[in-house]
């Protein structure tokens, strides 16, 4: 008798947890696969964002390289003059003095 009633509730135990149905599954992945598709879009929106943004540092820098090309040229240009200005200054200085003692 125990056996029996041990079997019944052991039976009533397995059937009292139900599977879960297809419906049931559907209605708990379906928000969640809403939510992924949003989040998909929004990654590929955001990689042409930083595609883009990228693009422009590339830009930029290479902007950048070129002014500070340009401007080392132009620096080594004002001390050629600077030194050439020196060397003229020099000489006025030297036949000043050779004016002084005629």
């Amino acid at each position: 008798m125990k056996k029996i009633i041990l079997l019944v509730v052991a039976v009533l135990f397995v059937f009292s947890f139900g599977c879960a149905t297809k419906d049931y599954v559907k209605q708990q992945i379906d928000p969640l696969a809403d939510r992924i598709s949003k989040l998909e879009s929004k990654t590929v929106e955001l990689d042409g964002k930083v595609a883009a943004a990228a693009k422009e540092a590339a830009e930029a820098k290479r902007i950048a390289v070129d002014c500070c090309e340009k401007s080392d040229s132009a620096a080594k240009r004002a001390e050629a003059a600077a030194q050439r200005a020196e060397a003229a200054a020099e000489k006025a200085a030297k036949a000043f003095k050779l004016g002084q003692k005629k």
